[in-house]
C-alpha cells in the first residue's frame, strides 16, 4: 500500500521509529506533530540535533556524554572521590543524578556482559575501571547495575577483576520499593527483600 505521506516525511517516520519507546504508530504521530508545528517544534529540534552532533563528546574519564571532555561531573571537585559508582549506560548515570542520592564519581561500562547478545567483557569499558579503582582515594566501588541475569553476571565479573585491590565492592539494595505493596510484588523481589532484611 502506498504511503499517504511523501518520501521525506516517511523517512522521518522511519527514523523516529528506531528510537526506544517509539513504535511505528507513535513515530507517525510524532512526525505529524513535528510537521504541523514546524516553527515551534521541528526547526528548534533540528537546530538542537545539529548542535548535539557537532559538540557532544564522550568523556575520556568516565564515559558520560557532555559538551566538554572531561565532563562536568568529572570536573566537579565537590564530589566524593572515595566512591566510584559503576553503571551500565549513560541513562543509568543520569537516573542516579536525577535522584540526587549520591555525589560521587561515575564509571560507564557501555553495556553489560551478555552471551545472548554477543557482548563480551572486552566490549566493555573495564580496563580503565580497574585503573580508576586502583586510585588510592577510592575506597568503595558501588555496582549500580540492573538486577537482571546480565547485570548480575557483569557484577560478578567486576568483583573478580577488582579482587586484588583494597576497595570495598558494594551493590544496590534489592527488594521492596518505597510505596510497594507486598501482594503485588513478584516472588523474586520478595525473596531478595527477605534475604537482605535489616534492623528497623
Amino acid at each position: 500500500m502506498a504511503s499517504p505521506a511523501g518520501p521525506e516525511i516517511e523517512r522521518l517516520i522511519q527514523l523516529l521509529a528506531r528510537l526506544p519507546g517509539l513504535g511505528p504508530r507513535s513515530a507517525r504521530r510524532a512526525a505529524l506533530q513535528l510537521v504541523k508545528r514546524r516553527e515551534t517544534l521541528l526547526a528548534p529540534l533540528a537546530e538542537a540535533m545539529q548542535q548535539v552532533s557537532e559538540r557532544v563528546r564522550v568523556c575520556s574519564v568516565c564515559g558520560n556524554v557532555d559538551t566538554s571532555d572531561p565532563c562536568a561531573i568529572c570536573r566537579d571537585e565537590t564530589r566524593d572521590p572515595s566512591l566510584l559508582v559503576v553503571v551500565a549506560d549513560v541513562s543509568d548515570l543520569w537516573a542516579l543524578e536525577r535522584a540526587g542520592a549520591v555525589r560521587a564519581r561515575y564509571h560507564v561500562l557501555g553495556g553489560v556482559i551478555s552471551a545472548l547478545d554477543g557482548v563480551r567483557p572486552d566490549d566493555l569499558n573495564l580496563a580503565t575501571l580497574h585503573q580508576r579503582a586502583a586510585d588510592p582515594a577510592v575506597r568503595e566501588v558501588l555496582l549500580a547495575l540492573n538486577a537482571t541475569v546480565d547485570g548480575q553476571t557483569t557484577a560478578h565479573y567486576i568483583t573478580a577483576i577488582l579482587a586484588d585491590l583494597p576497595v570495598r565492592v558494594t551493590r544496590l539494595a534489592h527488594g521492596v520499593p518505597i510505596g510497594g505493596e507486598l501482594d503485588y510484588l513478584d516472588d523474586g523481589t520478595l525473596a531478595a527483600a527477605i534475604r537482605q532484611r535489616g534492623a528497623f
